[in-house]
C-alpha cells in the first residue's frame, strides 16, 4: 500500500476537495492519508476528520523539515506527497507508481506529470541526471521510496527545492529517479504577499544550489525591465477597456436580431 502525505496552510476547501478525491477514487490504492499542517485557523481539521485522515500539526515549518516530519509519521514503503492545491487525476494514479517502484528496486523517486514542460520532457526521455530541475522530484506530485529516505533524508537547512537537493544526492548514490504516467492537477492562486514569499525563498535556493549569484547589475536590470512590463501592461490594458466600452455603446444602438 501507499502513504500519501498533504502538506496543508489554511487551504480547507482545496483539502476537502483533494481528500473527498482520494477516498472516492483511490480508496483501494491508499493505506494511509497524513495531513501535515502548519498551524491553519480554517475547517483543515474538520476537513481532514471527516475523511479519515490523519491530522498533525507542526509548528516550525520549512520545506525539507516538513517533508522529514511527514515521511517519519508514514508506515508504508511508497510515499506520495501533495500540497494542498494539487489532486490526482488519471484513474490508473497509484497503481502506475506502484508498479514503477515494483518493478524497479533501485527506484529512488518519481515524478509524475502536471504540466505541458513535465509532458514534453517526459516524451523526450529528459533524464533527472541531465536535468534534476526540470525532471527531479517536485514535492508536489511525486512519491518516494521510504528506505531510501531513510538512509538520505531531506535537507531542512535550504530555503527551497529541497526536493531537486535530493534528486541529485540519490542520484549520486547511484539510485534512479524517473517519470511516472501518472496525471495530477497543480492548481493554486498566489496573493502578492505568497508570491514575494515564494520569491524570496528562490532567490536563496537557486544561489544554495545552483550557485545563481546575482550582482547590483542583474538586479537593477530585473528593477528595470519589471518596471517597463507593468506600466506597458497599464497602458495596454487601459486600451483594451476603452475598446471594450466603445463597442458596447455601439452594440447598445445597433443590436442584431434576435434568433
Amino acid at each position: 500500500m501507499i502513504s500519501v502525505v498533504i502538506r496543508n496552510k489554511n487551504q480547507d476547501k482545496a483539502l476537502g476537495f483533494l481528500l473527498k478525491n482520494l477516498t472516492e477514487r483511490y480508496a483501494d490504492d491508499i493505506g494511509e492519508i497524513l495531513v501535515i499542517d502548519n498551524l491553519s485557523t480554517d475547517r483543515s481539521e474538520a476537513f481532514s476528520n471527516q475523511y479519515g485522515a490523519k491530522f498533525i500539526t507542526i509548528k516550525n515549518f520549512s520545506y525539507g523539515g516538513s517533508a522529514n516530519f511527514a515521511a517519519q509519521q508514514t508506515n508504508f514503503p511508497y510515499v506520495v506527497m501533495f500540497s494542498a492545491h494539487s489532486y490526482p487525476v488519471s484513474h490508473d494514479f497509484f497503481k502506475l507508481i506502484k508498479m514503477k517502484f515494483d518493478k524497479n528496486p533501485n527506484l529512488a523517486g518519481l515524478r509524475c506529470l502536471h504540466s505541458p514542460n513535465d509532458y514534453r520532457n517526459f516524451i523526450n526521455q529528459v533524464s533527472a541526471k541531465k536535468d534534476p530541475n526540470k525532471s527531479g522530484l517536485i514535492f508536489s506530485g511525486s512519491a518516494f521510496r521510504k528506505s531510501v529516505w531513510e538512509k538520505y533524508p531531506f535537507r531542512g537547512d535550504v530555503a527551497t527545492f529541497e526536493d531537486k537537493e535530493w534528486t541529485v544526492r540519490v542520484l549520486k548514490a547511484g539510485y534512479d529517479i524517473d517519470f511516472v504516467e501518472s496525471i495530477f492537477c497543480y492548481q493554486i492562486k498566489r496573493n502578492k504577499k505568497q508570491i514575494f514569499f515564494r520569491f524570496k525563498n528562490d532567490l536563496i535556493g537557486n544561489y544554495q544550489l545552483w550557485h545563481q549569484d546575482v550582482g547590483f547589475f542583474s538586479a537593477s536590470k530585473g528593477f528595470i525591465m519589471s518596471s517597463i512590463r507593468l506600466v506597458k501592461d497599464f497602458f495596454v490594458d487601459l486600451w483594451f477597456i476603452i475598446l471594450r466600452f466603445l463597442y458596447t455603446i455601439k452594440f447598445l444602438f445597433n443590436k442584431p436580431k434576435k434568433f
